[in-house]
């Protein structure tokens, strides 16, 4: 057997293992990467596994455990320390919180289908569209069209209020 022999007859067992170990968790991508990176170190010292897809499996779990491990451990660098000042900035606290108000205030002028189709997309319990249509008794396929009709009317609501008023020329 071939090295790429090997390589060819793993690649979809490989892709299937990588999704299936880090479902959105992680870049499968990466995973899978760090396996061939794996399967050729050993090819070139040990030279093919006995069982290629017993080893395949096994690798792929502890490289997932591996980058699982390392995922926990990072922290994520602070690319803007005075956005974190900012938060704590009272200023900064009282705009937010205006506009937070003029949000859901122009939530509240929207038709109540629109308002309806929002609260649900927005919901802390993150149901799926099937559950959203069903709840608001809407086919899953006008989902979409209504949710793009109700955001640009929420955008000329909003729009409307911070545009400048139109100054009339003396004379």
């Amino acid at each position: 057997m071939t090295y790429e022999t090997v390589i060819d007859a793993l690649r979809p067992l490989l892709a299937a293992e990588a999704r299936a170990e880090l479902p959105g968790a992680a870049e499968p991508g990466d995973l899978e990467q760090a396996v061939w990176v794996r399967l050729l170190e050993r090819l070139g010292s040990q030279g093919p596994p006995r069982d290629p897809a017993a080893w395949l499996t096994a690798a792929v779990r502890a490289e997932a455990s591996r980058q699982r491990g390392a995922a926990l451990r990072e922290a994520p660098y602070a690319t803007e320390p005075a956005a974190e000042q900012a938060a704590c900035d009272p200023e900064h606290l009282t705009l937010d919180r205006e506009r937070a108000h003029a949000l859901h205030a122009a939530i509240g002028r929207l038709p109540a289908r629109c308002r309806r189709l929002l609260g649900a997309l927005l919901s802390p319990h993150d149901p799926t569209y099937r559950e959203i249509a069903g709840e608001l008794g809407m086919s899953q396929g006008s989902l979409g069209p209504k949710r793009a009709r109700c955001l640009g009317c929420l955008r000329r609501i909003l729009a409307a209020e911070v545009a400048p008023t139109p100054r009339r020329g003396k004379g």
